[in-house]
């Protein structure tokens, strides 16, 4: 196996229990994961868009898709227990901040007890070895500082998503050192990552979706923060770091066993208005931006994770600069229109990414 790499030989065969496979980065992972030849059971609730990429692309067609809600902790168990899988990624989320402050209670429901429940389905699960908690670069107490934040950086988070998911970073530290410590037969780890881009998002107020959506319609996109500066990566880097960091959990688990950032190198964190330039300019068709200076929630305003340790203990590095992503969504976006066989253009798209060379660090 190399080093930092995803390897199929590795995933061939390998019994994987994937909740969270109808979101977008779910159906990413779920065709990845097919595509290399793994038996995969997905458990979510229903695609939560209209269009959704799991429908597009016929995510379902090669893998075992069960819908559920993670709040159930029964029925979570029960499927889980039934799949008797090797591995477990863990992407099931309310995953929009925006939308945390309409449903805190939900939100936290999800992403904390949702969690909760996973990890206590793995304690009644034999099979199991490797597990990855997917959170978020969210997770950490934000202090608009300009440098990284590592992985050894205070939990918090200002609003319900943000603080939700620290929580769930703190019940995944709990459960490992609790439940599944040194002796134990699963290790556990958890991927942060940054915001993520790429075909097939639809989702409501997320800044590449919104553009789409603007440009469609003809209208000027409506940018809330355009100052605001975030770490933007392609959906299959963290994807790929989370297959990576599974295959590390299997290798090495005591090593691997912790928390771990997927994040762009460090010239890719760029402000929303970089962004929406950049695409409309790649789009062309007079597409155009206006700022919406209406009073708006909350959101943070600097944030940049830093990669050091995965580069270092993992061999990981990101491939695909931010051009190069927005290149890639709006090829993505284009061949939708056109009405191109989006599975097998998904699967093309993982080809180009596995194929690409590894970014020079900045």
């Amino acid at each position: 196996m190399v080093r930092g790499v995803v390897d199929p030989a590795f995933w061939a065969g390998k019994r994987v229990f994937l909740t969270g496979h109808t979101g977008f980065k779910g159906s990413w992972m779920a065709l990845w994961l097919q595509k290399m030849g793994a038996r995969v059971t997905g458990f979510a609730l229903a695609p939560p868009t209209d269009p959704a990429l799991f429908d597009v692309a016929r995510v379902a067609e090669g893998m075992t898709s069960i819908l559920g809600d993670i709040r159930d902790r029964d029925v979570l168990e029960a499927a889980l227990v039934a799949a008797d899988p090797e591995i477990v990624i863990h992407m099931a989320a309310q995953p929009l901040v925006r939308a945390s402050y309409d449903d805190p209670v939900g939100t936290y429901a999800t992403n904390v007890m949702g969690t909760v429940h996973l990890l206590e389905a793995v304690r009644k699960a034999p099979s199991v070895r490797a597990v990855c908690v997917v959170t978020t670069d969210k997770c950490y107490e934000n202090r608009e500082w300009v440098w990284g934040y590592r992985e050894d950086e205070a939990m918090g988070g200002y609003d319900p998503y943000s603080n939700s998911k620290g929580c769930a970073e703190l019940v995944t530290s709990a459960y490992r050192r609790s439940f599944f410590g040194a002796g134990s037969p699963v290790a556990i780890a958890s991927g942060r990552a940054g915001n993520v881009i790429g075909g097939g998002d639809w989702a409501a107020d997320r800044l590449i979706p919104d553009i789409l959506r603007a440009i469609g319609a003809g209208e000027p996109v409506q940018i809330r923060n355009p100052v605001a500066i975030r770490p933007w990566q392609h959906v299959l880097e963290p994807v790929g770091g989370y297959l990576v960091l599974c295959q590390a959990l299997w290798e090495n688990p005591q090593a691997a066993a912790e928390a771990w950032n997927f994040g762009p190198r460090d010239d890719d964190a760029q402000p929303v208005q970089w962004i929406v330039e950049k695409l409309c300019a790649q789009w062309g068709e007079g597409a155009d931006w206006v700022h919406d200076a209406s009073t708006q929630p909350h959101e943070a305003r600097y944030l940049k994770l830093d990669i050091s340790k995965a580069r270092a203990g993992l061999g990981w590095q990101p491939r695909w600069s931010l051009g190069e992503a927005l290149e890639r969504i709006v090829a993505w976006h284009r061949a939708w229109l056109s009405g191109a066989d989006m599975h097998a253009y998904c699967l093309s798209e993982l080809e180009r990414f596995a194929a690409a060379s590894p970014s020079v660090p900045a």
